[in-house]
């Protein structure tokens, strides 16, 4: 492996957690390593390895972003990143209300939908 992608799978483990890094690890094929491959060099590696902006403000640019364009099935795990990255439950709210207005109504409702219920699902894990 390249030093990008170690430093990929370095930022991807603060980020998204080393529980569901090591799922995702497991579920691993012959047919999905190159994705898995330019995702965590590109992706984590790249970007999110980049110290231009924080965490936080990238926790909040990717939710919008992911709302944005439809891409509501990663929602979730970028709500449970933001407990690592430091974007609050009011960071993620101004972000989808940027959505609502540059792109939608639509997707900021679901994408607020899937806030709330992995806020819950998370809350109910802590007791």
């Amino acid at each position: 492996m390249t030093d990008r992608y170690d430093e990929g799978m370095r930022v991807r483990r603060a980020v998204l957690g080393d529980a569901h890094v090591d799922r995702a690890e497991a579920a691993r094929s012959d047919l999905d390593t190159p994705f898995q491959t330019l995702i965590t060099e590109g992706a984590w590696g790249n970007v999110w390895a980049s110290d231009a902006i924080s965490p936080r403000e990238r926790s909040m640019l990717t939710l919008a972003l992911l709302a944005a364009t439809g891409n509501f099935e990663e929602i979730p795990m970028h709500i449970r990143a933001c407990s690592r990255t430091g974007a609050s439950k009011t960071d993620v709210m101004e972000a989808f209300q940027h959505v609502a207005i540059y792109a939608g109504v639509p997707r900021a409702n679901h994408a607020i939908k899937l806030a709330k219920q992995t806020y819950a699902e998370m809350e109910a894990e802590d007791d």
